[in-house]
Protein backbone atom coordinates (compact mmCIF):
# COMPACT_ATOMS: atom_id res chain seq x y z
CA UNK A 1 0.00 0.00 0.00
CA UNK A 2 1.71 3.33 -0.81
CA UNK A 3 2.26 6.26 0.95
CA UNK A 4 0.09 7.97 2.83
CA UNK A 5 -2.60 5.57 2.95
CA UNK A 6 0.07 2.30 4.66
CA UNK A 7 -1.83 -0.04 6.74
CA UNK A 8 0.34 -2.12 8.42
CA UNK A 9 -2.73 -3.92 10.13
CA UNK A 10 -4.70 -4.05 6.63
CA UNK A 11 -5.46 -7.99 7.22
CA UNK A 12 -7.50 -7.47 10.19
CA UNK A 13 -9.94 -5.61 7.66
CA UNK A 14 -13.24 -7.22 5.66
CA UNK A 15 -13.20 -5.07 2.45
CA UNK A 16 -14.83 -2.86 0.88
CA UNK A 17 -13.81 -1.13 4.12
CA UNK A 18 -13.93 3.21 3.85
CA UNK A 19 -10.69 3.87 6.30
CA UNK A 20 -9.80 7.58 6.77
CA UNK A 21 -6.34 8.74 7.77
CA UNK A 22 -6.34 10.75 10.73
CA UNK A 23 -3.26 12.73 10.08
CA UNK A 24 -4.53 13.32 6.74
CA UNK A 25 -7.79 14.72 7.86
CA UNK A 26 -6.29 16.69 10.46
CA UNK A 27 -4.06 18.35 7.85
CA UNK A 28 -6.99 18.78 5.46
CA UNK A 29 -9.04 21.00 8.94
CA UNK A 30 -5.94 23.24 9.60
CA UNK A 31 -5.65 24.02 5.80
CA UNK A 32 -9.55 25.11 5.80
CA UNK A 33 -8.90 26.79 8.90
CA UNK A 34 -5.96 28.89 7.35
CA UNK A 35 -7.70 29.70 4.57
CA UNK A 36 -10.36 31.16 6.77
CA UNK A 37 -8.36 33.61 8.21
CA UNK A 38 -10.77 32.69 11.64
CA UNK A 39 -12.50 29.63 12.46
CA UNK A 40 -15.35 31.58 13.67
CA UNK A 41 -15.69 32.91 9.68
CA UNK A 42 -16.27 28.82 8.73
CA UNK A 43 -19.97 27.01 8.88
CA UNK A 44 -18.58 23.73 7.45
CA UNK A 45 -21.02 20.98 5.89
CA UNK A 46 -21.09 17.94 7.23
CA UNK A 47 -23.03 15.82 4.87
CA UNK A 48 -19.48 13.97 3.67
CA UNK A 49 -18.39 13.07 6.92
CA UNK A 50 -21.83 12.82 8.81
CA UNK A 51 -19.40 11.33 12.12
CA UNK A 52 -19.52 12.67 15.54
CA UNK A 53 -15.73 12.82 15.47
CA UNK A 54 -14.97 15.04 12.86
CA UNK A 55 -17.47 17.44 14.67
CA UNK A 56 -15.55 17.41 17.73
CA UNK A 57 -12.15 17.89 15.44
CA UNK A 58 -13.70 20.66 13.94
CA UNK A 59 -15.09 22.16 17.82
CA UNK A 60 -11.34 21.68 18.99
CA UNK A 61 -10.41 24.30 16.60
CA UNK A 62 -12.37 26.78 17.18
CA UNK A 63 -15.18 25.98 14.59
CA UNK A 64 -18.76 26.80 16.49
CA UNK A 65 -21.05 27.26 13.41
CA UNK A 66 -22.61 24.09 10.88
CA UNK A 67 -24.24 23.34 8.10
CA UNK A 68 -26.23 20.33 8.00
CA UNK A 69 -28.83 18.65 4.74
CA UNK A 70 -31.21 16.79 7.00
CA UNK A 71 -32.39 16.66 10.40
CA UNK A 72 -30.42 13.01 11.10
CA UNK A 73 -27.14 15.38 10.68
CA UNK A 74 -28.38 17.90 12.60
CA UNK A 75 -29.45 15.92 15.21
CA UNK A 76 -25.44 14.44 15.53
CA UNK A 77 -24.11 18.14 15.32
CA UNK A 78 -26.34 18.58 18.83
CA UNK A 79 -25.49 15.55 20.42
CA UNK A 80 -21.75 16.24 19.03
CA UNK A 81 -22.13 19.41 20.87
CA UNK A 82 -22.51 21.72 17.99
CA UNK A 83 -24.64 24.76 19.05
CA UNK A 84 -24.99 26.61 16.20
CA UNK A 85 -26.61 24.54 13.43
CA UNK A 86 -28.33 25.31 9.83
CA UNK A 87 -30.61 22.78 8.18
CA UNK A 88 -29.73 24.04 4.25
CA UNK A 89 -33.02 22.04 3.23
CA UNK A 90 -36.53 23.49 2.28
CA UNK A 91 -39.05 22.13 4.78
CA UNK A 92 -42.61 20.85 3.36
CA UNK A 93 -45.01 18.33 4.67
CA UNK A 94 -43.68 16.39 7.82
CA UNK A 95 -40.37 18.37 8.24
CA UNK A 96 -41.88 21.33 9.01
CA UNK A 97 -43.41 18.91 12.02
CA UNK A 98 -39.83 17.82 13.04
CA UNK A 99 -38.41 21.71 13.10
CA UNK A 100 -40.74 22.26 16.09
CA UNK A 101 -39.49 18.70 17.42
CA UNK A 102 -35.70 19.70 16.96
CA UNK A 103 -35.90 23.09 18.62
CA UNK A 104 -37.71 21.65 21.47
CA UNK A 105 -35.81 18.78 22.39
CA UNK A 106 -32.63 20.88 21.42
CA UNK A 107 -33.32 24.06 23.55
CA UNK A 108 -29.68 25.08 23.61
CA UNK A 109 -29.37 24.90 19.86
CA UNK A 110 -29.29 28.20 17.60
CA UNK A 111 -31.20 26.44 14.67
CA UNK A 112 -31.55 27.92 11.39
CA UNK A 113 -33.41 26.20 8.28
CA UNK A 114 -34.19 27.95 4.77
CA UNK A 115 -36.72 29.14 2.35
CA UNK A 116 -37.53 30.27 -0.64
CA UNK A 117 -41.52 30.11 -1.38
CA UNK A 118 -43.92 31.73 1.08
CA UNK A 119 -45.97 28.59 1.49
CA UNK A 120 -44.14 27.06 3.35
CA UNK A 121 -42.96 29.86 4.99
CA UNK A 122 -46.42 30.24 6.54
CA UNK A 123 -46.50 27.03 7.58
CA UNK A 124 -43.59 27.08 9.60
CA UNK A 125 -44.66 30.10 11.29
CA UNK A 126 -47.92 28.72 12.41
CA UNK A 127 -46.16 25.54 13.94
CA UNK A 128 -43.45 27.36 15.19
CA UNK A 129 -45.69 30.25 16.82
CA UNK A 130 -48.54 27.42 18.03
CA UNK A 131 -45.29 25.44 19.79
CA UNK A 132 -44.38 28.54 21.34
CA UNK A 133 -41.44 28.42 19.73
CA UNK A 134 -38.71 30.76 17.42
CA UNK A 135 -36.66 29.68 14.61
CA UNK A 136 -34.02 31.63 12.60
CA UNK A 137 -35.01 31.49 8.44
CA UNK A 138 -32.42 32.78 5.56
CA UNK A 139 -33.85 33.43 2.49
CA UNK A 140 -32.34 30.72 -0.21
CA UNK A 141 -31.34 33.03 -3.09
CA UNK A 142 -30.56 31.70 -6.64
CA UNK A 143 -27.61 33.25 -8.18
CA UNK A 144 -27.78 30.82 -11.59
CA UNK A 145 -27.90 27.07 -10.57
CA UNK A 146 -31.72 27.23 -10.55
CA UNK A 147 -32.04 24.18 -8.72
CA UNK A 148 -33.93 26.16 -5.41
CA UNK A 149 -34.18 29.52 -4.31
CA UNK A 150 -35.32 32.69 -5.58
CA UNK A 151 -33.02 35.79 -7.65
CA UNK A 152 -32.87 38.76 -6.11
CA UNK A 153 -35.69 41.07 -6.45
CA UNK A 154 -39.51 41.73 -6.07
CA UNK A 155 -40.14 37.99 -4.71
CA UNK A 156 -37.50 37.41 -2.99
CA UNK A 157 -37.94 41.07 -1.50
CA UNK A 158 -41.61 40.23 -0.68
CA UNK A 159 -40.76 36.86 1.00
CA UNK A 160 -37.98 38.51 3.21
CA UNK A 161 -40.58 40.56 4.47
CA UNK A 162 -42.77 37.54 4.66
CA UNK A 163 -39.96 35.63 7.23
CA UNK A 164 -39.47 39.08 9.31
CA UNK A 165 -42.83 39.83 10.33
CA UNK A 166 -44.15 36.14 10.42
CA UNK A 167 -44.66 35.25 14.38
CA UNK A 168 -42.41 32.17 15.20
CA UNK A 169 -39.61 33.56 12.54
CA UNK A 170 -36.84 35.65 12.51
CA UNK A 171 -35.09 36.69 9.44
CA UNK A 172 -31.43 35.62 9.30
CA UNK A 173 -30.20 36.37 6.18
CA UNK A 174 -29.34 34.92 3.08
CA UNK A 175 -27.96 30.98 1.96
CA UNK A 176 -26.10 32.11 -1.30
CA UNK A 177 -25.37 28.49 -2.45
CA UNK A 178 -23.47 28.43 -5.61
CA UNK A 179 -22.81 24.59 -7.37
CA UNK A 180 -22.99 25.50 -10.90
CA UNK A 181 -19.55 27.83 -10.77
CA UNK A 182 -17.48 24.54 -11.95
CA UNK A 183 -14.63 26.43 -13.66
CA UNK A 184 -11.33 24.16 -12.89
CA UNK A 185 -9.54 27.74 -13.21
CA UNK A 186 -9.68 29.42 -9.97
CA UNK A 187 -9.17 33.09 -11.95
CA UNK A 188 -12.26 32.04 -13.79
CA UNK A 189 -14.33 31.27 -10.85
CA UNK A 190 -13.29 33.96 -8.75
CA UNK A 191 -15.34 36.27 -11.51
CA UNK A 192 -18.19 33.94 -11.62
CA UNK A 193 -18.40 34.56 -8.13
CA UNK A 194 -17.92 38.32 -7.96
CA UNK A 195 -20.39 38.91 -10.44
CA UNK A 196 -22.93 37.13 -8.88
CA UNK A 197 -21.82 38.30 -5.34
CA UNK A 198 -22.49 41.93 -6.36
CA UNK A 199 -26.29 42.04 -7.02
CA UNK A 200 -26.65 39.44 -3.91
CA UNK A 201 -24.44 42.63 -2.55
CA UNK A 202 -27.03 45.41 -3.45
CA UNK A 203 -29.68 43.20 -2.98
CA UNK A 204 -28.87 43.40 0.77
CA UNK A 205 -28.12 47.09 1.00
CA UNK A 206 -31.69 47.50 -0.24
CA UNK A 207 -33.18 45.34 2.05
CA UNK A 208 -30.87 47.22 5.23
CA UNK A 209 -32.13 50.72 3.76
CA UNK A 210 -35.75 49.71 4.04
CA UNK A 211 -34.97 48.48 7.60
CA UNK A 212 -35.04 44.63 7.70
CA UNK A 213 -31.62 43.08 9.02
CA UNK A 214 -29.72 40.59 6.97
CA UNK A 215 -27.36 39.30 9.69
CA UNK A 216 -25.30 36.51 7.79
CA UNK A 217 -24.56 35.35 3.93
CA UNK A 218 -24.07 31.71 3.61
CA UNK A 219 -21.71 31.45 1.09
CA UNK A 220 -20.82 28.72 -1.26
CA UNK A 221 -19.24 25.25 -1.05
CA UNK A 222 -16.00 24.19 -1.43
CA UNK A 223 -15.67 24.89 -5.12
CA UNK A 224 -15.97 28.84 -4.44
CA UNK A 225 -14.92 28.73 -0.74
CA UNK A 226 -11.08 30.36 -2.03
CA UNK A 227 -12.92 32.76 -3.41
CA UNK A 228 -15.76 33.78 -0.46
CA UNK A 229 -12.69 33.15 2.08
CA UNK A 230 -10.40 36.32 0.23
CA UNK A 231 -13.41 38.20 0.80
CA UNK A 232 -13.91 40.34 4.17
CA UNK A 233 -16.96 41.12 3.91
CA UNK A 234 -17.81 40.26 7.91
CA UNK A 235 -21.48 39.17 7.19
CA UNK A 236 -20.20 35.99 4.47
CA UNK A 237 -19.80 32.58 6.78
CA UNK A 238 -17.74 30.32 4.79
CA UNK A 239 -19.45 26.44 3.83
CA UNK A 240 -16.90 24.14 2.57
CA UNK A 241 -17.56 20.58 2.97
CA UNK A 242 -15.71 17.46 1.05
CA UNK A 243 -12.37 19.08 1.56
CA UNK A 244 -12.42 17.52 5.17
CA UNK A 245 -12.20 14.11 3.48
CA UNK A 246 -11.31 15.21 -0.31
CA UNK A 247 -11.66 12.99 -3.12
CA UNK A 248 -10.35 12.44 -6.66
CA UNK A 249 -13.10 14.40 -8.73
CA UNK A 250 -12.12 17.84 -6.42
CA UNK A 251 -8.58 16.92 -6.88
CA UNK A 252 -8.80 16.42 -10.93
CA UNK A 253 -10.99 19.14 -11.23
CA UNK A 254 -9.60 21.96 -9.24
CA UNK A 255 -6.86 21.69 -9.01
CA UNK A 256 -5.53 24.68 -6.76
CA UNK A 257 -7.66 23.75 -3.64
CA UNK A 258 -5.18 22.64 -1.25
CA UNK A 259 -6.55 19.35 0.22
CA UNK A 260 -5.60 15.94 0.31
CA UNK A 261 -7.67 12.71 -0.29
CA UNK A 262 -8.07 11.55 3.43
CA UNK A 263 -10.39 8.90 2.65
CA UNK A 264 -10.29 5.37 0.30
CA UNK A 265 -11.95 2.31 -0.03
CA UNK A 266 -9.49 -0.44 0.74
CA UNK A 267 -10.52 -3.62 -1.77
CA UNK A 268 -8.91 -6.64 -2.46
CA UNK A 269 -8.39 -8.65 -5.70
CA UNK A 270 -11.12 -11.70 -6.04
CA UNK A 271 -10.64 -12.78 -9.67
CA UNK A 272 -8.70 -13.04 -12.86
CA UNK A 273 -10.98 -13.18 -15.22
CA UNK A 274 -8.26 -11.76 -18.36
CA UNK A 275 -5.23 -11.28 -19.40
CA UNK A 276 -5.66 -7.95 -18.38
CA UNK A 277 -8.61 -7.79 -16.40
CA UNK A 278 -9.03 -7.62 -12.37
CA UNK A 279 -11.94 -7.99 -10.47
CA UNK A 280 -12.45 -6.24 -7.09
CA UNK A 281 -14.66 -6.70 -4.50
CA UNK A 282 -15.70 -2.96 -5.28
CA UNK A 283 -19.13 -2.72 -6.54
CA UNK A 284 -21.92 0.40 -6.05
CA UNK A 285 -22.50 -0.57 -2.58
CA UNK A 286 -19.32 0.58 -1.41
CA UNK A 287 -18.52 3.20 -3.70
CA UNK A 288 -20.67 5.95 -5.49
CA UNK A 289 -21.71 5.51 -8.48
CA UNK A 290 -23.05 8.80 -9.02
CA UNK A 291 -20.15 9.54 -11.65
CA UNK A 292 -19.27 8.05 -15.02
CA UNK A 293 -18.15 4.21 -15.14
CA UNK A 294 -14.18 5.73 -15.82
CA UNK A 295 -14.32 8.29 -12.63
CA UNK A 296 -15.90 6.14 -9.89
CA UNK A 297 -12.30 5.51 -8.25
CA UNK A 298 -9.01 6.24 -9.08
CA UNK A 299 -6.04 3.78 -7.54
CA UNK A 300 -2.96 5.02 -6.84
CA UNK A 301 -1.08 1.84 -7.53
CA UNK A 302 -2.62 1.16 -10.77
CA UNK A 303 -2.31 4.87 -12.61
CA UNK A 304 -3.43 3.16 -16.24
CA UNK A 305 -6.30 1.19 -14.64
CA UNK A 306 -9.54 1.16 -16.56
CA UNK A 307 -12.96 0.76 -15.11
CA UNK A 308 -15.00 -0.95 -17.15
CA UNK A 309 -17.42 -2.57 -15.19
CA UNK A 310 -19.29 -2.41 -11.83
CA UNK A 311 -21.86 -4.28 -10.48
CA UNK A 312 -23.73 -4.49 -6.73
CA UNK A 313 -20.46 -6.26 -5.51
CA UNK A 314 -17.90 -6.45 -8.73
CA UNK A 315 -15.72 -3.85 -10.12
CA UNK A 316 -13.61 -5.03 -12.85
CA UNK A 317 -10.93 -2.79 -14.53
CA UNK A 318 -8.34 -3.29 -16.99
CA UNK A 319 -4.84 -2.73 -16.36
CA UNK A 320 -1.37 -3.81 -17.73
CA UNK A 321 -0.17 -4.54 -14.38
CA UNK A 322 -2.83 -7.44 -14.17
CA UNK A 323 -0.28 -10.53 -14.17
CA UNK A 324 1.45 -9.14 -11.19
CA UNK A 325 -2.02 -9.32 -8.89
CA UNK A 326 -2.95 -12.10 -7.02
CA UNK A 327 -6.45 -12.92 -5.23
CA UNK A 328 -6.43 -11.54 -2.00
CA UNK A 329 -4.06 -8.58 -3.16
CA UNK A 330 -5.00 -5.22 -1.51
CA UNK A 331 -5.75 -1.98 -3.18
CA UNK A 332 -6.51 1.50 -2.13
CA UNK A 333 -9.36 3.51 -4.38
CA UNK A 334 -9.77 6.74 -3.77
CA UNK A 335 -13.38 7.55 -4.76
CA UNK A 336 -14.36 10.10 -7.08
CA UNK A 337 -17.10 11.28 -4.85
CA UNK A 338 -16.79 11.23 -1.17
CA UNK A 339 -19.96 12.24 -0.28
CA UNK A 340 -22.59 9.38 -1.68
CA UNK A 341 -19.33 6.80 -0.46
CA UNK A 342 -19.06 7.61 3.01
CA UNK A 343 -23.25 7.16 3.73
CA UNK A 344 -22.54 3.73 1.85
CA UNK A 345 -20.90 2.56 4.90
CA UNK A 346 -21.80 2.19 8.43
CA UNK A 347 -18.11 3.48 9.95
CA UNK A 348 -15.24 4.23 8.74
CA UNK A 349 -11.74 2.95 9.58
CA UNK A 350 -9.72 5.56 11.29
CA UNK A 351 -5.96 4.69 10.28
CA UNK A 352 -3.42 6.49 12.35
CA UNK A 353 0.33 6.21 11.74
CA UNK A 354 -0.15 3.41 9.76
CA UNK A 355 -2.18 1.41 12.14
CA UNK A 356 -6.08 0.81 12.89
CA UNK A 357 -6.54 3.04 15.90
CA UNK A 358 -10.65 3.11 16.00
CA UNK A 359 -13.83 2.88 13.98
CA UNK A 360 -16.26 5.64 13.77
CA UNK A 361 -19.90 5.56 13.10
CA UNK A 362 -20.96 7.00 10.59
CA UNK A 363 -23.85 8.55 12.60
CA UNK A 364 -26.09 10.83 9.99
CA UNK A 365 -26.47 8.44 7.37
CA UNK A 366 -29.97 7.41 8.03
CA UNK A 367 -32.74 10.21 7.09
CA UNK A 368 -34.00 10.31 10.56
CA UNK A 369 -32.60 9.41 14.09
CA UNK A 370 -34.75 10.40 16.88
CA UNK A 371 -36.69 13.57 15.81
Amino acid sequence: MPDPYRIEDSRRLATPALVVFLELVRENLDRMVAMAGDPVRLRPHVKTHKTREVVQLQLQQGIDKFKAATFAECEMLARAGARDVMLAYHLVGRNIERAVRFVQAFPEVRFMVIADHPGPVEALSGAMAEAGQQVEVLLDLDTGQQRTGLPAGDRARRLYGQIAESPGLRAGGFHVYDGHVRHPSLAERTAAVKEQFREVDDFRRELTAAGREVPRLVCGGSVTFPVYAAMEDPAIELSPGACIFHDAGYGTGFPDLPFVPAAVVLTRVISLPGENRVTLDLGYKAVASDQPMETRAVFPQLPDAELVLQNEEHLVIETSRAGSLRPGDELAAIPWHICPTTALNREVVVVSRGRIRERWEVAARDRCLTV
